[in-house]
C-alpha cells in the first residue's frame, strides 16, 4: 500500500453502547463499570496494599509557623535606644557649642565697640569744653557731630549732670564740701562726663561731690531731747 492511501484510509470507530455479538453493554474508556468498586487511589493505599517505586505518597504539609526570635528583638531594641541616646547627645553638645559661639562671637562685638568707643571719648571731651567756650562752630561742629554720632550709633551714651545723687559705681568724687542745700551726698559739678553702654560703665563721671552739713543731715525733732545739732 502507497503512502497516500495510508493518508486516505478511513478509520471507523464502533462507539455503540450495546455489543451487537454478546448484547452487554459496553463500558466507555476511562469510566468505571456499573457494580464495580472504585479502585483506591495509588496516594493513599488501603491497608495492606504495598506503594509501587512510582508511586509516591501525598504526605500534608505542615503549616508553617513564625520563627519567633527574641534574642534578636531585645538586640534590636538595645541598639534602637543606644542610637537614640547618642543623638540626643550629640544635639545637645551641637546647642550648648552653638551657644557658645553666640555669646563668644556677641562679646567680641562688644569689646570691639567699647574698644573703639574709649579712643573717641578724649575727642568728645574736647568737643564738650569748645561748646561751654562758644568755639563749636562752622566746620569744627560740623566734624563734633559726626564723632557724637558714631558714639550713637554704637549705642554709648553720655551722662554725669549737675545735681545728680552720687553714685560710687557711676562717679569718681574729686572735690568734697558741705552745703545746707542738699540732704544725700550730690554731684554738684561735673568736671568730666561718664560714658555707659548699655548697663556698663565704660567710664565713670569726674563730679565734686557736695555732702549736707550737720544741720541738714540731722533736721530738728530727730535728736535726743535738750541735746542741740552740731554745727557745721
Amino acid at each position: 500500500m502507497s503512502q497516500g492511501d495510508e493518508q486516505s484510509r478511513v478509520v471507523i470507530r464502533d462507539k455503540r453502547r450495546i455489543d451487537p455479538v454478546s448484547g452487554e453493554v459496553r463500558t466507555p474508556a476511562g469510566e468505571q463499570p456499573a457494580g464495580v468498586p472504585p479502585r483506591p487511589s495509588t496516594a493513599h493505599p488501603m491497608p495492606g496494599e504495598q506503594m509501587t517505586e512510582n508511586e509516591t505518597a501525598a504526605v500534608p504539609e505542615a503549616p508553617v509557623q513564625p520563627a519567633a526570635d527574641s534574642t534578636a528583638d531585645g538586640d534590636l531594641s538595645r541598639q534602637l535606644a543606644e542610637r537614640t541616646e547618642d543623638l540626643q547627645r550629640v544635639t545637645a553638645e551641637y546647642a550648648n557649642y552653638r551657644r557658645r559661639v553666640d555669646r563668644d562671637r556677641t562679646l567680641v562685638v562688644d569689646q570691639a565697640a567699647e574698644r573703639f568707643a574709649a579712643q573717641l571719648f578724649p575727642i568728645v571731651d574736647d568737643i564738650e569744653r569748645a561748646r561751654d567756650h562758644g568755639d563749636l562752630t562752622g566746620a569744627f561742629k560740623v566734624v563734633a557731630d559726626r564723632v557724637l554720632g558714631l558714639l550713637d550709633g554704637l549705642g554709648v551714651e553720655a551722662f554725669g549732670v549737675a545735681g545728680d545723687p552720687f553714685d560710687p559705681s557711676q562717679h569718681e568724687a574729686v572735690l568734697h564740701d558741705t552745703s545746707d542745700e542738699v540732704s544725700v551726698p550730690t554731684a554738684t559739678t561735673v568736671l568730666r562726663q561718664g560714658f555707659r553702654r548699655g548697663d556698663r560703665v565704660l567710664r565713670t563721671a569726674m563730679v565734686s561731690v557736695s555732702e549736707p552739713s550737720g544741720v541738714a543731715a540731722q533736721p530738728a525733732g530727730d535728736g535726743a531731747p535738750g541735746e542741740t545739732p552740731a554745727a557745721g
